[in-house]
């Protein structure tokens, strides 16, 4: 793990690092000391570690919670080289889609393959950010919706680390029997006119989902009119389960 830069603004201190080859950036308070709970962001499709709405969840989940952030740049995204065989299967199912395939299993079974490759990095992430002594052995949570909540359910089923999960935006084309492993506590998020994700895949991914403890939010609006009420309530939902 190499740190490539460090600032600060407002009581929040932002660390460039690369693990490897996977670029990342870890958010703390200023003096941050001792053990703490951390949330992994993963951020949606086109987007990168420092996207606008990852930035400023960061930055609440620091402010007002106390918490350690970590994002990482997904393949092909970000900082990260382009992936010619990412790329060309994206192509593909775009031209698919225009020839009128449905685009949601589409989506989903990308993401599933793709998540081979995440799911073990991001498990490496925390090993060494989990390794500062500013962060430390703490609780877990996760934060993604759409590519985020497509590599996040692969990641949350395999990673014992993590305690509660907000996830949404996605659908069960590939990866309800993934889902049917997770069983910590799920706030899911949905977006009732998606374009992108059919309203029975997500509500069929959300009822997967084997968690004794999840709430279904479902809000008017298309794929990227999440309401930003919905970050309000994530902040709750992450201080009842991790602190």
């Amino acid at each position: 793990m190499r740190f490539i830069s460090e600032t600060s603004s407002d009581g929040v201190r932002e660390r460039i690092f690369h693990l490897g080859e996977v670029p990342g950036v870890l958010w703390t308070a200023d003096g941050a000391a001792g053990t703490r709970p951390l949330v992994l962001i993963g951020h949606g499709g086109g987007r990168h570690k420092r996207a606008p709405g990852p930035l400023a969840l960061a930055r609440r989940f620091v402010t007002e919670c106390d918490y350690a952030v970590v994002a990482v740049d997904a393949p092909g995204h970000g900082d990260r080289p382009r992936h010619v065989e990412y790329d060309r299967l994206a192509t593909e199912n775009q031209a698919r889609a225009e020839a009128g395939e449905e685009l949601g299993p589409l989506i989903a079974g990308f993401h599933a393959l793709v998540a081979r490759q995440t799911v073990p990095e991001w498990r490496a992430a925390l090993d060494a950010v989990q390794a500062l002594p500013y962060v430390g052995p703490g609780p877990v949570g996760y934060w993604g919706v759409s590519l985020g909540c497509g590599l996040g359910v692969p990641f949350v089923a395999a990673e014992p680390r993590v305690r509660a999960a907000v996830l949404g935006l996605g659908g069960a084309s590939a990866s309800a029997e993934v889902a049917s492993r997770i069983t910590v506590p799920v706030e899911f998020l949905l977006q009732w006119d998606d374009e992108r994700v059919p309203r029975a895949a997500g509500l069929a991914l959300f009822d997967a989902l084997a968690s004794a403890r999840k709430t279904l939010h479902a809000n008017p609006g298309k794929h990227g009119d999440l309401p930003a009420t919905e970050l309000d309530s994530s902040v709750r939902f992450f201080t009842r389960h991790l602190n």
